[in-house]
């Protein structure tokens, strides 16, 4: 091989190598925010979860006029969280 059949080479092999580093990196990037993503979506269900009790909570505290020392109690729990 002459010299200029090893450079030919030799700047096709950077290039193929910079691809793959260039690939990987992409790929890394992509699953850092698909598990940012998953971690927002736990939090959220996980509000989403307590809002709907204390919605429950306040349905009861307007319907029901008597058990109103149980509902305090349910109602402190949930202030408590």
């Amino acid at each position: 091989m002459s010299g200029g059949q090893i450079m030919v080479v030799l700047i096709v092999l950077i290039g193929v190598i910079g691809g793959i580093i260039k690939s990987r990196h992409r790929s890394a990037a992509h699953r850092a925010v698909d598990t940012g993503e998953a971690e927002t979506t736990r939090r959220l269900t996980d509000e989403v979860r307590q809002l709907k009790e204390r919605i429950a909570v306040l349905e009861r505290v307007v319907t029901d006029n008597h058990g109103s020392i149980g509902l305090d109690r349910e109602i402190e729990r949930l202030r408590d969280r």
